[in-house]
């Protein structure tokens, strides 16, 4: 096998990664707090080949003289694109929207080996569930059904409420049935500061990857600034018009690797055939 179908057959396989990273950019256009994720490439192993003939090197050349024989490229990170998605209002008084870019809602999501871990996501549409200990509370869910994790434990709601009314910097207010108003908690919210080393973990959600949780997040301070907004949600941030124009060029990118694989090998036969 020579280099050039070396190098045709690497980068089309890296390329197929771009494609599905691009293909569950599409399929998440519509989840609440999605952030799109974009392939990043860098040049694989590459040769100098240098020559006694070449003229030496000329002023202001970046690149030294010779001829470069890549072996392709391929994909060296997937970066999380953190821009704001358009917030959407609902009227829901569950419905919760973040305004700051870097903002998460914290979750009590369960790994893989059943335990309970920390989990973040920007998807703010709640819900209710029946406490399993207590009959006259409720719980603060997601739509998966993981609890919301507020700055004391989880969110729990009386059961007997009327309004649920949360505030601008998380804090949950309950008015009963009889007008009178209690607090129910305050939501926990986290400002991740290194999301391209987060995790997806599924359900929208993120999950640290083999790094200490106070490198990722920092604790938000709800006296600080107000960073909730009730009764809207956040829609994902992903443009379809550039996911498509994305698309059709990683395609033609493929085609022409493609191409050039098929054409080192005629050039193969045809040296093969010489006689």
């Amino acid at each position: 096998m020579n280099q050039s179908m070396i190098s045709a057959a690497v980068t089309m396989g890296q390329l197929q990664h771009k494609l599905d990273t691009i293909s569950n950019n599409m399929a998440n256009s519509t989840t609440n707090g999605y952030k799109r994720r974009e392939a990043q490439f860098s040049d694989i192993l590459f040769q100098q080949i240098k020559s006694e003939a070449l003229e030496p090197t000329e002023a202001g050349r970046l690149t030294p003289n010779g001829i470069r024989l890549g072996s392709g490229a391929r994909v060296s990170s997937t970066a999380v694109s953190m821009e704001t998605g358009t917030l959407q209002q609902t009227g829901r008084a569950l419905d919760v929207a973040l305004t700051q870019p870097s903002f998460y809602f914290q979750i009590a999501g369960v790994d893989t080996n059943g335990n309970e871990t920390q989990q973040f996501t920007r998807d703010g549409s709640f819900y209710l569930s029946p406490s399993a200990g207590n009959p006259e509370e409720m719980e603060l869910v997601t739509s998966e059904g993981n609890k919301v994790v507020g700055v004391d434990g989880p969110i729990t709601i009386p059961a007997d409420h009327s309004k649920i009314t949360i505030g601008q910097n998380g804090q949950v207010s309950v008015t009963l049935n009889n007008g009178a108003v209690v607090e129910s908690g305050q939501l926990a919210i986290v400002n991740m500061i290194r999301p391209q080393l987060m995790l997806s973990v599924g359900q929208n959600l993120q999950a640290p990857e083999n790094m200490p949780l106070n490198q990722l997040i920092e604790e938000v301070n709800a006296g600080e600034v107000n960073f909730v907004q009730q009764g809207a949600l956040e829609s994902s941030n992903v443009n379809i018009s550039n996911e498509m124009t994305e698309l059709i060029q990683t395609q033609r990118s493929y085609q022409f690797n493609a191409r050039s694989l098929t054409i080192a090998d005629q050039m193969m036969g045809l040296v093969n055939g010489l006689r």
